[in-house]
């Protein structure tokens, strides 16, 4: 069964029965984020999109003994992200853990960004992050608490940094950051915990245009002192740990997990 091998970590055995819903789950991150919560034991909703995607990764989890379910939603549309929530609390009756890991990246320089490029960028980077939350947060407030994790990225700017041809995803990236600590500060005395992971450069598709670009790629590994890009599960077990009670007295926090990037 999913959740009960010997070399699991006993601090994230609190994780089993617990109802988790990751958002843009049918690929990279968001699909090892979804099957890392259900090896411990979480309870899950794969949501993006495509549902014929998401119930190959539902599949996924059940042929290793978890439970899950498919929901198709467009997080830029309050209906479908209500209507998410409200299928996890019908089937399992609450919701303690929600992942926002929807997001888009188009690379475009910034003199040639069109308004609606600008706005599609931030409706579902951003925007959908906030209705996802706001759903999420209520049912939580209801039932003693939770955890939400808002995946964010090293290119946020301020302390992070700004990367080239990416103006609109950078700006919803530090906009992530800003609200994930606001909402820190409101959520706490709901017992919700509200923390973002700041990825690196990870290997999913999202960093295809930089592959097909060999000098692209050379810079960038060059600037990573480990030499290499992350992979998805490195950024799922940061996931578990915030989603656990592990980190029990962490939010607010940005945890950044680039390689070493930043602190170059």
């Amino acid at each position: 069964m999913i959740g009960q091998a010997n070399h699991k970590p006993k601090m994230f055995e609190d994780l089993k029965g617990k109802v988790a819903i990751v958002t843009g789950a049918r690929r990279g991150m968001g699909r090892t984020h979804a099957l890392k919560l259900a090896e411990y034991g979480c309870k899950v909703i794969v949501s993006d999109i495509s549902q014929e995607d998401c119930q190959k990764v539902v599949d996924e989890i059940k042929e290793k003994g978890g439970e899950a379910m498919a929901v198709k939603c467009d997080v830029t549309n309050k209906k479908e992200v209500d209507e998410m929530v409200k299928k996890a609390v019908d089937e399992w009756g609450k919701v303690d853990i929600l992942v926002n890991n929807a997001g888009i990246a188009q690379f475009k320089p910034f003199l040639e960004l069109t308004e609606e490029e600008w706005d599609r960028t931030l409706a579902i980077n951003l925007k959908g992050y906030f209705l996802c939350a706001q759903a999420a947060a209520k049912v939580m407030a209801e039932k003693g608490g939770g955890s939400i994790v808002n995946i964010a990225s090293v290119a946020m700017g301020g302390q992070g940094i700004g990367f080239q041809n990416l103006a609109h995803y950078c700006a919803s990236k530090g906009g992530i950051v800003a609200m994930t600590e606001a909402m820190a500060l409101e959520l706490a005395p709901k017992g919700i915990r509200v923390n973002a992971i700041s990825p690196g450069v990870i290997e999913t598709p999202m960093i295809d245009p930089i592959k097909k670009d060999p000098n692209q790629e050379k810079a960038i590994l060059a600037r990573i002192p480990m030499g290499r890009v992350g992979k998805p599960e490195e950024v799922s077990n940061l996931v578990v740990f915030l989603a656990s009670d592990a980190s029990s007295y962490m939010t607010g926090a940005d945890v950044v997990i680039d390689g070493g990037w930043l602190a170059g």
